[in-house]
């Protein structure tokens, strides 16, 4: 099956910072979409708002500053039971994060579009450690998406 995985690293971030940005609904707010709603809690559903729609994630995995791993329960046909994970790292002092988007059932245009929009948002994420401002969807930035269907 293929994945989506990207990588960054930033100096401007412990571990416990990285962690609580990919963990809690106000984190995730600061560099994904503006509007997140649900509990970040094993068992619970994260809902992404992103206009008219956007995937809901079943929490799976909570590891306190090492990882977190959901799986998706409603959005796009292509993401259904697909699962994201967020694994975080300390190496030689900068905080790791690498970031898998896995289970694609095949590769299609899609999950590259995906890879890309996961980029520009993971690098907002590490701007936000840089610069204290992210660039998650729903400020000055709404890509053209699928999730309303």
């Amino acid at each position: 099956m293929p994945n989506i995985i990207h990588r960054i690293g930033t100096d401007n971030s412990t571990v416990q910072q990285m962690y609580e940005m990919v963990s809690t609904i106000e984190g995730l707010s600061s560099w994904w979409t503006t509007r997140v709603t649900g509990e970040s809690q094993i068992g619970s559903v994260i809902q992404f708002h992103f206009g008219e729609g956007g995937p809901h994630f079943q929490v799976i995995d909570l590891q306190p500053s090492k990882r977190v791993e959901w799986k998706c329960v409603q959005g796009p046909k292509e993401w259904i039971d697909t699962h994201i994970e967020f694994n975080i790292s300390n190496e030689d002092g900068q905080t790791v994060l690498l970031f898998k988007h896995c289970g694609w059932r095949e590769e299609v245009e899609f999950m590259h579009h995906c890879s890309t929009q996961w980029a520009y948002f993971l690098i907002g994420l590490r701007k936000f450690f840089e610069t204290g401002d992210g660039t998650p969807y729903g400020k000055n930035f709404e890509p053209i998406s699928r999730w309303s269907k």
